[in-house]
């Protein structure tokens, strides 16, 4: 059961071969067994997810047709869950239980799909490996001695190792993608705006958006189609119909013009990869997509502007945990002054605390036009740039990553070596523009993914042609040596 895709199970719980209940079982044993080596899961919810899947089997035994009903699904620890731990991966919020859903959970509770558990994390999401958690860091399915990425690491490794068929993440410079890459597994980031932010505990707000995470392309779909719509909650929520992004996936993509842009083929890209790209870049002209070649000149720009305009947009967000309202608090305050320091000294982790005061600082008075404002700027113009590009292309396609999974560690002590990770994700959060990976080839017996970044609101299109890539190689059927996973 944990090798089958989300399509399969669901067509087999509908065929009744066996019951939601045996499926989420199967998978807990796994996670009890297996997540010793991974570190993927936070909150394993035993006793929920399987009063859960009852529910479902009734619900299908009543005549329930949603195709996620029954299927256990992991969630990024950074969605409030109603009476369940929410912690972010951070000491900060370690005893946070919400008294309330994210409307993202809500919409999964209200398909009859099931919560296995909260997956680990790079605290409030600042990382680009998974080794900022307060809970230490998620490893690799394919390599233990390797990170899975960042900050989605533990959804992704979950997936990868099959001990959830599927999972949610969260994408603020490439949160989702990057670690699908690392790990070998699909994943998208929306339109900034097509999933609603209520109740997903914010890091940057102007850049963060959920997304599904899985093994297929079709699974995704799936999965997105039930994510997305209006929240009025949400203020950035887009008042959009939703496609049924399925029901396209095997449409020809004969004719479709897919660019390719320059910049992302540059000094700092491993060899392995850019040649798993250019293998990927000549499937899709077989396929017969039209490919060209074309500039996004300010992308170069894309990382220095989004490492002040998130850290900015952190110091305001994570000023709300001060000991005060919940959440950690020191023991013994002396005074007001001595309980702020003291619990946001001991509730943050180092990742955290830099960005904050990085944040801080390209607000304050004197450098808010030198640094955020100058920041905002570039950030339009590379938004143009795309605007520009999609005139003449339908779909970018390029790497997700420059190299694949590094080993633990070898670069907590470089943060701009850690930033440079994300070089050719962050450009589409930037933009809010819709982007995915997929598993494209195999460097050095590890994941490369490839990337595809589509024009607003055109995640039909991205999915559809991803899936189609999908139908001609099996490189998301890969997985990693059993050896490695038990």
């Amino acid at each position: 059961m944990h090798d089958m895709t989300v399509s399969a199970l669901s067509s087999a719980l509908a065929a009744g071969e066996f019951s939601s209940v045996e499926l989420t079982q199967h998978l807990i044993d796994r996670v009890k067994t297996m997540d010793g080596d991974y570190n993927a899961f936070l909150t394993l919810c035993e006793e929920h997810a399987l009063q859960q899947a009852s529910n479902a089997d009734k619900a299908r035994a009543a005549g329930q047709v949603h195709p996620l009903c029954g299927i256990p699904v992991a969630h990024k620890d950074i969605f409030c869950t109603n009476g369940i731990r929410t912690s972010c991966g951070s000491k900060m919020l370690d005893n946070f239980v919400p008294p309330y859903n994210a409307t993202m959970i809500d919409k999964f509770d209200s398909a009859g799909a099931v919560m296995l558990g909260k997956t680990n994390m790079d605290e409030f999401a600042m990382g680009a490996s998974n080794e900022t958690s307060f809970y230490g860091p998620v490893r690799n399915p394919w390599n233990t001695g390797c990170v899975p990425g960042g900050s989605s690491g533990g959804s992704a490794a979950a997936v990868a190792a099959r001990l959830a068929p599927a999972a949610t993440g969260t994408d603020t410079g490439g949160s989702i993608r990057q670690p699908a890459a690392l790990c070998g597994i699909s994943g998208m980031k929306p339109t900034y705006g097509r999933v609603s932010r209520y109740g997903m505990i914010a890091f940057a707000s102007s850049l963060d958006q959920a997304g599904p995470m899985a093994r297929s392309v079709e699974d995704l779909a799936l999965l997105l189609e039930l994510m997305s719509g209006h929240d009025p909650r949400d203020s950035t929520s887009i008042d959009a119909d939703v496609p049924k992004y399925s029901a396209s996936l095997n449409n020809s993509i004969e004719g479709l013009r897919i660019g390719v842009p320059k910049e992302y083929f540059s000094e700092g890209l491993n060899p392995g990869t850019a040649a798993c790209v250019e293998q990927a870049i000549n499937e899709y002209q077989k396929l017969g997509a039209n490919i060209s070649e074309l500039s996004l000149p300010h992308s170069p720009l894309s990382v220095p502007a989004y490492y002040v305009v998130a850290p900015a947009e952190a110091s305001t967000n994570l000023s709300r945990f001060d000991g005060v309202r919940y959440g950690h608090r020191c023991d013994n305050p002396t005074d007001l002054n001595d309980m702020y320091t003291r619990t946001r000294s001991e509730g943050f982790g180092d990742e955290v605390k830099r960005r904050i005061l990085v944040g801080t600082y390209s607000l304050s008075a004197g450098y808010y036009d030198a640094y955020y404002r100058k920041a905002q700027k570039i950030r339009r113009l590379i938004q143009q740039d795309f605007v520009e590009a999609f005139k003449s292309v339908d779909l970018l396609i390029g790497p997700t990553s420059p190299s694949p999974a590094f080993p633990l560690g070898a670069k907590t002590s470089d943060p701009v070596a850690m930033y440079l990770e994300d070089i050719y994700t962050i450009a589409a959060n930037l933009a809010g523009l819709p982007a995915l990976s997929m598993p494209a080839g195999l460097v050095d017996d590890k994941p490369v993914g490839v990337q595809l970044i589509g024009n607003y609101l055109c995640e039909a299109q991205l999915l559809n042609a991803a899936h189609q890539f999908q139908c001609a190689t099996d490189w998301h059927q890969q997985q990693p040596v059993q050896g490695d996973m038990v």
